[in-house]
């Protein structure tokens, strides 16, 4: 981020200098399960008065949650809930179809992909993916592609990528992006190439998308964030050769001898308020830290 912000910048802080730019815009954010940093973000940006926050999840029930929480702290604020499992492409499917038939709802002028899961043991997706890659890529590129005329048709549009600092554990493994049916699983690794593909994702939009349509596409790492859902099943004090310290020395990375700096979840917020909504970010795509990460 460019002075005066810093790692300690708070998500609270920006939406308040942005609120002009919140003011009136259709938002659209995958995973905002209470507890999460998306549910964190949704939350801070209705004192800033958007038109609409559309929220999304699995199920129903856990983005209503956010969405009552919105309701009884802010009640001019509009929500909408869509079902969307991204871990299925036929249930992607459906819920960009029912998004399209929403005449009510012309734009989406903000859409942030936010929803992920980390570290999992292995499985496969319905669609017989490698389940990380399938649901924090492989979902949000098909649930993107279905509904861009809706973006493309608003004023200003943009879409946001939550990436992660987690890319550089791997590289996305075209040739066995699925661990060779799981025999050779690695849960960071393969966190890590879901995490690269975001990025690419969003490189790929701006080059076909950004000078000819004027779609501003953001990626962005918000910082090591405690105590959200995302990371509430992994042993952060295992060293074994299935932790994260283990993959990050093999692959002789510092953050492998480093212990992490730990951000709250409205400093870590800070990188979603200000790729989704900063008017200095124009004309390509960027990726964005939350600088420090580690210390």
């Amino acid at each position: 981020m460019p002075a005066p912000y810093n790692s300690k910048t708070t998500g609270s802080e920006l939406v308040q200098e942005l609120a002009d730019q919140i003011k009136g815009k259709v938002i659209l954010t995958s995973g905002v399960t209470p507890g999460g940093l998306g549910a964190q973000f949704v939350e801070l940006i209705a004192t800033a008065q958007p038109a609409l926050l559309i929220l999304t999840g699995r199920n129903t029930s856990k983005p209503q949650q956010t969405a009552d929480a919105i309701a009884k702290a802010h009640p001019d604020v509009k929500t909408r809930i869509l079902k969307l499992d991204l871990g299925s492409l036929a249930v992607v499917r459906e819920a960009a179809a029912e998004l399209n038939s929403w005449d009510d709802v012309p734009v989406i002028d903000v859409l942030v992909n936010n929803a992920a899961i980390m570290a999992t043991d292995f499985a496969l997706s319905p669609d017989g993916f490698e389940s990380q890659f399938a649901t924090n890529h492989l979902g949000h590129f098909l649930f993107t592609n279905l509904i861009i005329n809706k973006v493309l048709a608003a004023k200003e549009p943009r879409i946001v990528s939550v990436s992660s600092d987690g890319h550089r554990l791997s590289p996305v493994r075209f040739d066995d992006n699925d661990f060779h049916g799981g025999e050779n699983y690695n849960r960071w690794q393969a966190y890590g190439q879901s995490k690269t593909a975001n990025m690419l994702f969003a490189l790929s939009l701006a080059e076909k998308l950004g000078e000819k349509r004027g779609l501003v596409t953001v990626s962005l790492h918000p910082g090591v964030i405690g105590g959200t859902n995302l990371g509430t099943h992994i042993d952060w004090t295992n060293t074994g050769p299935d932790s994260l310290q283990y993959v990050e020395r093999f692959l002789g990375n510092k953050e492998g001898w480093s212990t992490f700096q730990w951000k709250t979840h409205d400093e870590g917020v800070a990188t979603h308020v200000f790729a989704s909504f900063d008017q200095s970010l124009q004309g390509e795509m960027m990726f964005f830290e939350k600088f420090p990460c580690f210390s």
